[in-house]
């Protein structure tokens, strides 16, 4: 029973991450059920794993919606977000190690060739190497709990960031915010990355306003 829990569990967040489900979009569990043929006790149990995580909320006469802050959840868990990539990034610099240094670089490189080649084009494809980039950063930091902190944190919002990378310039300012925070690593810039990165996650309140809006 287990194991189908953490199967459904996984769907779920995968659907959360490639941006199948939406913030306040319903998770239909009877489509869980048949697609990975279970019964409805891990879907039930998975639900209560998701919602015990922030990642979901379970409405009366609706069913289980994904997590959709307010402007003012928006805030505070950004608020928070900023300072976990950041301690993230300066503790990486502190232990960086000779592979995620060179793992950093493939992952700037990914980002640059995008903005070079494509500029402000395919930016769902820049949000997955966005990713890559931010999961080598912590998992650099070699601390198991920040890793999954952050991860919640970020799948609360990631279909914001998502949406920010379809603004004008958003790409380009990416990949060199990207191409600073690695080089402050690699040099052991520790208290420079760590703020280099709060920076660089980190959204005004107007900007969070037009994302909540165009996810509205």
């Amino acid at each position: 029973m287990a194991g189908q829990t953490e199967t459904i569990v996984a769907a779920i967040l995968s659907a959360i991450e490639t941006g199948t489900l939406r913030p306040g979009g319903l998770i239909d569990e009877q489509e869980l059920i048949e697609a990975h043929a279970v019964s409805r006790t891990p879907v039930r149990e998975a639900m209560i794993q998701l919602e015990t995580a922030g990642l979901i909320r379970r409405l009366p006469r609706k069913g289980a919606v994904v997590f959709k802050p307010t402007l003012e959840e928006f805030l505070a868990i950004l608020e928070v977000h900023a300072k976990l990539e950041g301690q993230a990034a300066g503790l990486a610099a502190r232990r960086l190690s000779v592979a995620h240094a060179h793992a950093f670089e493939a992952a700037v490189l990914a980002c640059e060739d995008h903005a070079a080649r494509l500029g402000d084009g395919e930016p769902d494809r820049y949000y997955q190497l966005n990713m890559d980039f931010h999961r080598i950063v912590a998992e650099a930091a070699g601390n198991a709990f920040l890793l999954d902190m952050i991860k919640t944190n970020a799948r609360k919002l990631m279909a914001y960031y998502r949406a920010r990378y379809h603004y004008a310039g958003a790409i380009g300012a990416s990949a060199r915010d990207h191409r600073a925070i690695a080089a402050l690593i690699v040099e052991r810039r520790s208290e420079e990355a760590e703020a280099a990165m709060a920076r660089h996650v980190q959204f005004d309140q107007v900007t969070a306003m037009d994302l909540l809006a165009v996810l509205g």
